[in-house]
């Protein structure tokens, strides 16, 4: 059988992914997956730099807008939902074209992996979240570390959400992820990737592409925009809660903190993201690099 082609376009936030998709689907009969943890949930548009209609330049998005914010979203049901887009994508003759920067989502469904099935447990979540918050990530942390000391060693003690997650698998299953890691396949592939990677020659020019980007997200109404959202439950959310130009504002609504406190954090932890992006995708083989 034939493998389905894909142009797959990733590099770190900020790197200008959605503005190459959008001219390479111009270009070449292309719609748009989006491969963005974040850009599904309505509502967060501002802080998830979701490309606008005008940005869009009549290319059919996938993807986007697809879930509230109280819904939790994984890799799993990304490859479910990113498989039927390309489906329904190649039918009418299109190119399907994946542009993201969660990287876990995309080589997911793009080396054919079979994930284990394991249900969301969305109130068991928001626990581990509060423990988290209330103990510190360490603490969360080292819970984690007593039943999978394996997986505890692979994922870092900030990644509140992994470590969350991680542990969630084994109260529900009885199993560790590192057992269920070790028990998935990798099943041959149907798809046939073309992998550009956009890359900074420096990583300061990220650096300040991501600062620059901050300044318009404040310009055009991020506060506003978070805070209609907390008022609608953000905070306690199992999945969307967690999202970088968020998370940083629930102590600036709790009076706990100014608003120029909240700017600076949102860059400092987007350069701490944009920075774990790039060691991720460096470690992945691309067809093509284009340096920014």
């Amino acid at each position: 059988m034939d493998k389905i082609p894909l142009l797959v376009v990733v590099g770190p936030t900020a790197s200008g992914k959605s503005a190459y998709a959008i001219e390479k689907a111009i270009q070449l009969g292309g719609e748009i997956i989006s491969g963005d943890s974040m850009q599904i949930y309505r509502g967060m548009d501002i802080g998830t730099a979701k490309p606008t209609v005008t940005e869009m330049c009549g290319i059919p998005h996938h993807l986007i807008d697809i879930a509230d914010i109280e819904e939790p979203f994984s890799a799993a049901r990304f490859v479910e939902l990113a498989a039927k887009a390309i489906d329904d994508i190649t039918a009418r003759g299109k190119l399907p074209i994946i542009a993201g920067g969660t990287g876990l989502y995309i080589d997911t469904l793009i080396s054919g992996t079979q994930l284990s099935a394991t249900e969301d447990d969305p109130a068991l979540r928001a626990e581990l979240f509060r423990y988290a918050e209330e103990n510190g990530a360490l603490a969360l942390h080292a819970r984690l570390f007593e039943v999978d000391p394996e997986a505890a060693n692979a994922i870092h003690p900030n990644n509140i959400k992994r470590v969350a997650r991680a542990l969630e698998i084994y109260y529900n299953t009885g199993k560790t992820k590192t057992e269920l890691d070790i028990k998935s396949r990798q099943a041959d592939s149907i798809y046939a990737p073309h992998v550009v990677y956009i890359q900074p020659k420096e990583r300061e020019t990220i650096y300040e592409r991501i600062d620059r980007r901050v300044d318009i997200m404040f310009e055009l109404g991020l506060e506003n925009e978070v805070k209609t959202l907390f008022d609608k439950g953000l905070k306690d959310t199992p999945t969307a809660s967690q999202a970088i130009g968020y998370k940083e504002f629930y102590p600036y609504f709790d009076d706990l903190c100014p608003l120029d406190a909240v700017r600076v954090a949102i860059c400092l932890n987007t350069r701490h993201y944009a920075k774990r992006q790039l060691t991720w995708f460096n470690r992945k083989p691309a067809d093509e690099i284009i340096y920014i």
